[in-house]
């Protein structure tokens, strides 16, 4: 930048407020270019809002504590609006109670998929012991992911940049493999995107419908509750 910008960037990164009015610009702009394309899965919202904003701190160098200073705003909104996400799954609740049975299954045999095939294309790949554990929780939102990798033994900044990629590339694919597959059902393929994509995905689910997104919000919760039970009994056999 020159050196007039530069100021002028120094005074406006005293506010805390800029990070919260950087992150709600770009992901409205973000969301912008999602409806232009169409709502192509490649095109998501939080994948081009993350990239702009990556790139600005790493082109203005201002360090990711300024910037969540300000951004921290969102981020205690993420609590009030997952607590919300039950309201919709309310609304499904007799078809829940039907499904009883084949999710609990669903949710058992995902989780630990989710987990130990990561493990082993890990292993396959040569990662490192420390890597193969930080990778296990990455179908877990990311607060729980990180408490599942530190008590592993694995790198919680890691992990925390493998969830998101996790859920980027699972709402990014999820329409082909359900269209590969022939899943229709929108209670189906929201249960199975919130297991593999957590919050990203649900947040993809709900753009598709309300069913989806319910079903794909109780997936998240109940598979970072399996994965945080099941893990540290499961990983010492494979790692």
């Amino acid at each position: 930048m020159t050196p007039r910008i530069n100021e002028i960037w120094v005074y406006l990164a005293t506010s805390p407020l800029l990070g919260l009015t950087l992150t709600l610009l770009a992901y409205q702009g973000a969301r912008y270019v999602h409806r232009r394309c169409g709502g192509h899965p490649l095109a998501n919202p939080v994948l081009l809002a993350v990239s702009a904003l990556v790139g600005l701190l790493w082109l203005t160098d201002t360090p990711y504590r300024t910037y969540f200073d300000g951004a921290q705003f969102v981020h205690f909104l993420l609590g009030p609006a997952t607590v919300a996400l039950a309201i919709p799954l309310y609304a499904q609740l007799d078809l829940l109670k039907r499904m009883a049975l084949p999710l609990l299954v669903a949710l058992l045999i995902g989780s630990l998929t989710a987990a130990l095939s990561a493990i082993a294309i890990g292993g396959v790949l040569g990662a490192s012991k420390a890597t193969l554990l930080s990778l296990a929780p990455k179908s877990v939102s990311t607060p729980i992911a990180m408490g599942i990798a530190e008590r592993l033994g694995g790198l919680p900044s890691l992990t925390a940049v493998l969830v998101i990629l996790t859920g980027v590339l699972g709402a990014i694919l999820a329409r082909y493999v359900y269209r590969a597959l022939h899943i229709a059902d929108d209670a189906q393929r929201g249960f199975a995107i919130g297991i593999a994509a957590h919050g990203i995905g649900t947040a993809r689910a709900f753009q598709e419908s309300e069913q989806m997104g319910a079903f794909a919000a109780l997936a998240m919760g109940l598979n970072g509750l399996t994965t945080a039970l099941l893990l540290p009994m499961v990983i010492p056999w494979f790692v």
